[in-house]
């Protein structure tokens, strides 16, 4: 058996940096709204409004930024947006001590943190294939993903847990730390690379028309964006209405929602580890749509969620759903980086998150008014729907029959850039 070649050295660092600093945003992704409800006194309206800021620079930002990381070193643009991220956050706690804190500035903090991570992770998506060579890309893309299962099933339990030990905006101290050792250890991080050429001064608006192009004009990309987009529709369809199933029809606590969203986390982590063996042993578009296939079956069994055996049927679904998304966002993201040249790669991962982060903002607001309408069942109801005929978008492209990363070879395995 041919042992594969280690990724490089410094891609320990970047692994750390990245995985260090989600530890700490999914530590605030509880601690911040407990923050508004318990300090502030905060009503639903307005955590709803600091939810949607924290999302809100993908969709305002989110294709320019593409185009300047493309004129920028990818690196510097990390640390810097992880200073401003450091900055903004150990504001609350300070501001809290000293009794200054407000709405107000909790809603500046998301939104400029928001703009600040939008920057971060275009950057560190088109940092990566210059860090390990592409044809690592499955390789690191696991490891990444399988980090953000674990932070968002440990970070966010560690957020309620510490919260509720602590003052709430205390908890947020965690996340700036985290921001700040990132910062440092991705300036430790040394990577020789060739000076790029220089690139011809164009605007922002033609570079952005090019990243669209790349992505919506390219045959591989296409389905892919479209097949990302309806997959996070219909999980936010889901995930919206649970709280108002769980707590509202079941009567069931709070705590028996965490374990069936932790199950799903346990779900996406599973996915991330078993992608780069599946896909080598059953090829990389193969394992895509059939991944997709057997979670549009399970999609169904949600909405037969009920107090009894019905939750642990719905959990189990929604287990296998969740395994799906792990899948895909390390194969998905590994063939995105691997056939996309790296003049455009900041702007095909903006391009990416625009269009995936909107479909999370239609998807909210259409659970919302469906649910009003039609009941939380309604909205499961449709979400298994679109869960349904979401693969038939892969299996009906040229993804279907690809057994390797195009792209794999153009880098020399192990190089960095």
């Amino acid at each position: 058996m041919i042992e594969k070649p280690a990724l490089p050295g410094q891609f320990r660092s970047f692994f750390a940096a990245i995985a260090g600093s989600d530890f700490g945003t999914q530590v605030s992704y509880v601690a911040l709204p407990l923050t508004a409800v318990l300090a502030l006194g905060a009503g639903a309206a307005e955590v709803g409004a600091l939810t949607a800021l924290t999302t809100a620079a993908f969709l305002l930002i989110g294709l320019p930024a593409g185009a300047w990381v493309d004129r920028l070193p990818r690196r510097a643009v990390m640390i810097t947006a992880d200073v401003v991220r450091a900055v903004l956050y150990g504001s609350v706690p300070v501001a809290w001590l000293l009794g200054a804190l407000t709405m107000p500035q909790l809603y500046a903090v998301a939104l400029l943190g928001g703009v600040a991570t939008v920057f971060s992770e275009v950057a560190a998506q088109t940092f990566l294939p210059e860090l390990v060579g592409r044809g690592h890309l499955v390789r690191a893309n696991a490891r990444l993903m399988g980090a953000r299962g674990v932070n968002q099933i440990v970070g966010r339990s560690a957020g309620g847990f510490l919260a509720s030990a602590f003052a709430a905006p205390v908890v947020i101290a965690l996340d700036a730390l985290s921001y700040a050792c990132s910062a440092v250890v991705l300036w430790r991080i040394e990577v020789t690379s060739p000076a790029a050429p220089p690139r011809p001064r164009s605007r922002v608006w033609p570079d952005v028309r090019d990243g669209l192009r790349h992505v919506l004009g390219n045959r591989m990309l296409r389905p892919l964006a479209v097949e990302g987009a309806l997959t996070n529709f219909a999980t936010t369809l889901t995930i919206t209405v649970l709280p108002v199933v769980f707590v509202r029809e079941l009567g069931l606590g709070e705590w028996v929602l965490g374990v069936f969203l932790a199950i799903g986390g346990c779900g996406a982590l599973a996915g991330a580890i078993c992608a780069r063996a599946l896909a080598a042993r059953f090829g990389h578009g193969r394992v895509l749509w059939i991944a997709g296939a057997a979670a549009s079956c399970a999609g169904c069994l949600v909405p037969v969620l009920g107090s009894g055996p019905g939750l642990w049927i719905a959990a189990a679904g929604w287990a296998v759903t969740t395994t799906k998304t792990g899948i895909g966002n390390v194969l998905a993201v590994s063939l995105r980086q691997s056939i996309t040249p790296d003049r455009l790669m900041g702007r095909m991962n903006a391009t990416f998150r625009f269009l995936l982060t909107g479909a999370l903002a239609v998807g909210g607001v259409l659970a919302g008014v469906l649910g009003e309408s039609a009941g939380a069942r309604a909205v499961l109801w449709v979400s298994a729907g679109v869960f349904a005929v979401t693969w038939l978008v892969v299996f009906l492209s040229p993804l279907r029959s690809l057994r390797e990363l195009p792209g794999a070879q153009l880098t020399p395995v192990g190089a960095t850039r």
